[in-house]
């Protein structure tokens, strides 16, 4: 055997192990994905959210916006985090410094006025210019900081800081919640008693074409854009199966900055958010579980695999690129300051689970596939490829892509049912026959052009412009 035959099949084994290990990781998904919506739905039968909402006694919410550049969507955004059914609550958007009139806007529709307010700065941020409350008592939960610009995390510091309350909740101010969304977020902190909840997640939805009326979701439409339509299916997937899994095996590494719930006292001893990552959630979280794990201290991160909150997705390749490049940047920060974590058992499951995970099949999945065409190019030009074989294992690999796909849009319509036309449905088992060809090749370019930027050190978010929601007044 000859170099170049030992380095095709030193390549061509390398990926197929990886690629069945992985496929092996998919079905263990599944399996536990199911057992934990199971258990999800049998327990919140029993609860009577309308009682939780309304008590006194309800656990005292802080929930946090930061806003950078937000006027296209800031008045109706704002007015969904008002209309959130919860009794013990205060809305505190923070306004980075926007360049747009966001905080004009606010000051108009909320009536609101520059107050004096004693901020315990427990994390160190960029100053505050002002806070602002409003003059009608209608919007009396209603907190507006206006701060230099620092970033999203520097923003939801200064928020922490301001927030008298014992949880807080971080949303993206573009997103449109749920009524009853809090009230589902915080359970979990409630129902455990053997270990200390530090943080609960939710599904997040996309909102592309969906109706919004006076800042309420009133209607669900699938996405009439493709690629909006593609991400919904890829949320669906994401969420539904893979975060339901890795809750049941207490062994989440993220939850969605888009919507989250944490400890306030864990987070603030844990250092609040890191400005010095464009992953900031997934660090954040990363270093509370591993806060806990070092004081050895029991505990556990929740998901809620209710609908809770509904963003708009990038609607063109050129944002969502961006997206997509900062997501794989923030997860090689993130991986990178806690390497500590890699296969320490010290660390649990969290070390000999999911770090290796993360790593293995997140982080450099991307870059083993983008090799794989690469190689695939370079072999087939040498004559090494057995086309028969290559089209056997391709149309296998496919397939359990798809019916992974199909799956998870079963187990939508059999829980939460969002979609309820068939053929909205219909269409999303289509866009599962498309993805692989339109979509996910993108979605690997993307994550290494993350890698790329990332050894080049660029720190910067990337503008993501919103086109605004079908928001209508009554």
């Amino acid at each position: 055997m000859n170099i170049t035959d030992a380095v095709f099949q030193f390549f061509s084994s390398g990926i197929l192990i990886y690629s069945v290990s992985l496929l092996l990781f998919y079905l263990l998904i599944v399996v536990y994905s199911i057992a934990e919506i199971k258990l999800y739905s049998r327990k919140s039968s029993f609860t009577d959210y309308n009682l939780l909402a309304s008590s006194v006694y309800a656990p005292s919410v802080s929930l946090l916006a930061p806003a950078y550049n937000e006027a296209a969507n800031i008045i109706e955004n704002v007015r969904s985090l008002l209309a959130v059914h919860y009794n013990n609550i205060e809305l505190i958007v923070i306004n980075d410094g926007s360049k747009d009139d966001s905080l004009q806007k606010l000051i108009e529709a909320y009536q609101l006025v520059k107050v004096p307010f004693l901020v315990n700065e427990k994390i160190k941020t960029k100053p505050i210019r002002g806070i602002y409350k409003s003059r009608n008592s209608l919007y009396h939960k209603l907190i507006v900081v206006d701060k230099v610009n620092g970033g999203k995390a520097d923003a939801l510091n200064t928020g922490i800081n301001v927030a008298s309350n014992k949880y807080l909740v971080c949303i993206d101010v573009d997103c449109i919640l749920e009524q009853d969304a809090m009230l589902k977020l915080i359970k979990p902190f409630l129902e455990e008693t053997n270990k200390q909840v530090i943080a609960t997640g939710g599904v997040i939805r996309i909102a592309n074409s969906c109706e919004v009326v006076n800042g309420k979701l009133v209607k669900v439409h699938l996405p009439k854009q493709l690629l909006p339509r593609m991400q919904t299916l890829e949320y669906i997937r994401a969420f539904l199966l893979g975060r339901m899994a890795w809750s049941r095996m207490n062994g989440l590494l993220i939850i969605s900055g888009a919507f989250g719930a944490f400890d306030r006292e864990i987070a603030i001893k844990a250092g609040g958010y890191n400005h010095a990552t464009v992953g900031e959630d997934m660090e954040l979280i990363v270093r509370m579980r591993r806060y806990m794990h070092e004081n050895k201290i029991p505990y556990k991160v929740s998901f809620i695999p209710d609908p809770l909150c509904w963003t708009e997705a990038p609607a063109s390749y050129k944002i969502l690129g961006r997206q997509r490049n900062r997501w794989t940047r923030g997860t090689i920060e993130t991986l990178q300051i806690h390497k500590k974590m890699f296969f320490n058992r010290r660390f649990g499951i969290l070390g000999i689970l999911s770090y290796p995970y993360w790593f293995f099949y997140e982080l450099l999945a991307p870059l083993i596939e983008f090799s794989g065409f690469v190689g695939l190019t370079i072999f087939a030009m040498a004559g090494y490829i057995s086309w028969p074989f290559f089209l056997l294992l391709l149309a296998f690999i496919l397939s359990f892509g798809f019916l992974y796909s199909v799956f998870a849009i079963l187990i939508e319509v059999l829980t939460f049912n969002q979609y309820k036309r068939r053929t909205d449905i219909f269409k999303l088992i289509l866009i599962a026959f498309a993805e692989p060809l339109f979509f996910h090749p993108f979605v690997v370019w993307s994550a290494v052009r993350g890698n790329l930027d990332f050894i080049r050190k660029k720190k910067s978010w990337g503008e993501m412009t919103r086109q605004g929601f079908n928001s209508k007044k009554k």
